[in-house]
């Protein structure tokens, strides 16, 4: 077992290491200079004088190495990510502008709490809610329960989030006279951590969780449901029956026990697809996550801040692969650690 995660570790870390690097690479792939590029967009968008931007450009130019190949300012970048913990500076503002420069360790910082946060418990209350009713529904086959929850699956799985956080807002604030935007109250918006404080992103965290986790919980109950019913017609559940071992009992140690493993390697892509998949329901219910800072960078070309976002993406990727392998080798006595 030691060398087999020895083995995923290595691999992992060089999945990163190229992760960053195509990263890096498409974000530099748009033609034209960025530094030209917000030159212009300065004087002509934000109006400020042309003396000043050529003062800001040649700043922009000098910080971001733009007289260097690509290769030194990639090596600089994971250079200063890896031994100084610098992430860079974001270059983009509100309206444009090269005036406004924050460390993208202090944007990052402001928000992926809140984002781990809102990630876990979403998935939480995923699986909470996924494993009972997709054992329920392959129990009670073409039960009325089985139907209903068949519906309400099929009805998660072509609803856009966005549109489910739509329709929501509009019922908590016509009906119930609730503002369900944001992930803190008026009084805690800007204020520091404190007891107080996590509990009241625990009682704002619902309506985003059901929201975000709508499709992947629907996606989750069709996967154990039909697992399950596989799993039931094998001969090892018949002879656990006809030896008159309890029905529950049976179905609970032995069919449920095969069936969760697809479940746990669907840990990979869930884990980056909540932060990724989440930028449009952000906007919409103001929720202070990654996700709308990867769209504003991305939009404004800001290479450090959407290159870490993207590598941080990736990391999630690789890390959430590497636990569901580590988990499936534990659990699933199937799985072979030699030869992988």
């Amino acid at each position: 077992m030691a060398a087999y995660i020895a083995q995923r570790i290595l691999l992992s870390a060089f999945t990163v290491w190229a992760i960053s690097l195509l990263a890096f690479v498409i974000i530099e792939l748009p033609e034209g200079d960025l530094a030209t590029k917000r030159y212009a967009r300065t004087v002509h968008v934000v109006g400020e004088s042309e003396s000043m931007a050529k003062a800001l450009l040649d700043k922009y130019r000098l910080y971001l190495n733009l007289d260097k190949p690509l290769w030194y300012r990639y090596g600089n970048w994971v250079y200063q990510m890896i031994c100084c913990g610098d992430l860079g500076l974001a270059f983009g503002a509100p309206g444009g502008g090269l005036a406004y420069q924050e460390p993208v360790k202090k944007i990052i910082g402001e928000r992926i709490w809140t984002t781990i946060a809102l990630t876990g418990f979403t998935i939480l209350v995923t699986w909470v809610f996924a494993i009972p009713v997709g054992i329920y529904s392959a129990v009670r086959q073409h039960s009325v329960g089985d139907y209903v929850f068949t519906f309400i699956g099929f009805s998660g799985l072509a609803v856009p989030d966005f549109l489910l956080g739509l329709v929501l807002m509009y019922v908590f604030f016509r009906y119930l006279d609730m503002n369900v935007g944001g992930l803190f109250s008026a009084e805690y918006a800007n204020e520091p951590w404190s007891l107080g404080r996590v509990r009241d992103l625990i009682d704002h965290m619902w309506i985003p969780a059901i929201v975000l986790g709508t499709s992947g919980t629907a996606g989750l109950i069709r996967i154990m449901r039909n697992n399950l019913l596989d799993e039931m017609e094998k001969p090892y559940v018949v002879t656990a029956r006809a030896k008159g071992i309890h029905a529950w009992k049976v179905i609970l140690k032995y069919p449920v026990r095969v069936a969760i493993n697809p479940l746990i390697s669907t840990v990979g892509y869930l884990l980056p697809s909540l932060i990724s998949g989440s930028v449009i329901v952000s906007v919409v219910l103001s929720l202070p996550t990654i996700g709308p800072i990867l769209l504003t960078a991305i939009w404004d070309e800001d290479i450090y801040l959407a290159g870490f976002i993207v590598l941080l993406l990736g990391i999630l990727t690789v890390v959430g692969t590497l636990i569901s392998d580590i988990l499936l080798a534990i659990v699933d006595p199937r799985v072979k650690l030699t030869n992988r």
